[in-house]
């Protein structure tokens, strides 16, 4: 295609969508997109990701295939680009009638269409992928990208199938975005999307309008009660937000206590109906709702800039998921609470979890199946040797393509790597697993880290994802309580951002340095915290 210059691109944007002005940092990624090159970008919500593929899949041959994990917010693109007058947008999903869907398809061969909206699940089919390959796609966007990623909070294993869907699409352009990636799922997402030459759009983490806050708890019932008795006080003040839990019933409960003292609250979670999810979502958009109790299943894609509060009744298991959901609270830049409501049990149950051993006998089941077929296994074939559940297959797929047991071959089949036995796949993917399992029980201890610090909560939550704050923040409860103080930029030999090594943790690099410690993330091992006098009089890091 002929080159495009800034000027054009503006020129678009004005014409096109109305835009009357796009940030540098978007026509950077925007040029990067249009030269061919693969994307990663991560920008807080409401930053314009959108635009970074809407305006080049008009300036590229082939639509744009946007896979988006919610229904809800791909029918709120479609709907921003039709009143945009830019038109071409089709959805493709379950809750489409037969004729909906032929619809969107036939318009696809047609030529018509301009960006095709699926979920993951939706590209676990041949067909869909055929039909999506017939027509040439110029971008291959991966929207709330996080997703991808087994670090990440959101994780789902239909996901990790995308990268060889990518390579049947010929390879186009990959666009992954998201509003929260540290360091190692940033790199999660590269590697599993199979993404070439990569530029990354990051900007600053930072959300210095959001006022930080951890009331420190002991027993369950008094947790609940605080976050009630605050919720009540936000809502008494004319103030939407939401209050994330763990568990469904949970949910259900504290929308309850919340509606009996006069909130107008609704609950939000997997287990309700899809009619009835998004009859929440569209009352709290409209102010009908004033606070929405929920799991993380809510929250993307909401676009609510006056949203003034966002409370955890429970720590998540991650600062990954939390910076994710407090970041939906203030986008209009006036002030807004972030609180987390905090007892160590929560986390406890968190731990649990990560401590399910790897499927060993699913990971032994795939692998022979595998070995005795003829040839390349479709995901039914496999299923049906297998006997094994789609979601336990499609774990012990991923872990054997992660330790290179098998391939992906033509039409997303998949065949064993001839010099692999069964043994050694099992052997090396329960490594794989295990592994994992102990970056994700890193992740917790950083969590607990945040919650406890008596330092600057801002600095610790930037620190986590790379970034340094010289100065304590004094808008969050520690600085507001005296107790923060100012991180030092280097501390001997360990300088913000350094590669170290560990004798028995291997590589890894400075994310974090404070007064007497240093925060390491590990290649193996995921985030560690250390003690600079031992590190240094023992020699275990360099």
């Amino acid at each position: 295609m002929p080159h495009v210059t800034r000027e054009d691109m503006q020129r678009v944007a004005t014409e096109s969508f109305g835009w009357e002005r796009l940030h540098d940092y978007q026509l950077d990624a925007m040029e990067q997109v249009l030269a061919g090159r693969d994307l990663l970008a991560v920008l807080p919500t409401g930053a314009g990701k959108s635009a970074i593929y809407q305006l080049p899949a008009l300036l590229v041959d082939g639509p744009a295939v946007v896979v988006s994990p919610l229904l809800a917010l791909q029918r709120d693109q479609v709907e921003a680009l039709d009143r945009a007058g830019v038109g071409g947008a089709f959805l493709v999903n379950s809750l489409q009638s037969a004729g909906e869907r032929r619809a969107a398809w036939d318009a696809l061969a047609q030529g018509d269409a301009r960006y095709v909206f699926l979920s993951p699940e939706q590209l676990a089919g041949d067909d869909a992928v055929e039909r999506l390959a017939g027509a040439r796609p110029g971008l291959f966007v991966v929207d709330e990208a996080h997703c991808v990623s087994s670090w990440g909070h959101d994780f789902r294993p239909d996901y990790l199938r995308m990268r060889p869907v990518v390579e049947r699409l010929g390879h186009p352009p990959v666009v992954a975005l998201t509003a929260t990636a540290a360091r190692p799922v940033r790199d999660d997402i590269v590697e599993r999307l199979g993404m070439r030459e990569v530029a990354e759009t990051v900007t600053s983490f930072d959300r210095p309008n959001l006022r930080l806050r951890v009331a420190l708890l002991t027993e369950a019932d008094e947790q609940r009660q605080a976050v009630v008795e605050r919720a009540v006080e936000l809502t008494a003040d004319g103030h939407a937000g939401i209050v994330y839990v763990s568990r469904r019933v949970d949910a259900d409960r504290l929308a309850e206590e919340l509606a009996s003292r006069g909130a107008r609250a609704a609950a939000y979670h997997a287990g309700m109906t899809a009619a009835r999810r998004e009859s929440v979502h569209d009352a709290f958009l409209s102010d009908e709702a004033a606070v929405v109790v929920a799991t993380s299943a809510f929250g993307m894609g909401i676009d609510k800039p006056d949203l003034r509060f966002v409370l955890h009744a429970a720590a998540p298991d991650s600062l990954d998921a939390y910076y994710q959901q407090i970041g939906r609270a203030g986008r209009d830049g006036e002030p807004a609470a972030a609180e987390l409501f905090y007892r160590p049990e929560d986390l406890h149950l968190h731990a649990f979890f990560t401590a399910a051993r790897a499927p060993e006998d699913a990971l032994r089941r795939v692998s022979k199946a595998l070995r005795d077929a003829d040839g390349p296994v479709g995901t039914r074939e496999l299923d049906r040797a297998t006997e094994l559940s789609r979601t336990v297959r499609t774990r012990a797929v991923n872990l054997l393509e992660q330790v290179g047991a098998l391939r992906t071959v033509r039409r997303g089949k998949v065949a064993h790597a001839c010099d692999v036995s069964t043994a050694e796949a099992v052997t090396a993917a329960v490594e794989r697993a295990e592994a994992h399992q102990a970056l994700i029980r890193s992740r917790i201890e950083m969590m607990r880290g945040y919650a406890e610090t008596s330092g600057c909560r801002r600095q610790f939550l930037l620190g986590y994802f790379g970034e340094h704050l010289g100065e304590p923040c004094g808008r969050c409860d520690r600085c507001e309580a005296g107790t923060a103080l100012a991180r030092r930029e280097s501390n001997g030999p360990f300088e913000l951002d350094a590669p170290v090594t560990h004798d028995d943790w291997g590589d890894g690099i400075v994310m974090a340095v404070e007064e007497d410690r240093i925060t390491v993330l590990f290649d193996a091992v995921g985030y560690r915290t250390l003690s600079i006098e031992a590190v240094t009089s023992s020699g275990v890091l360099r």
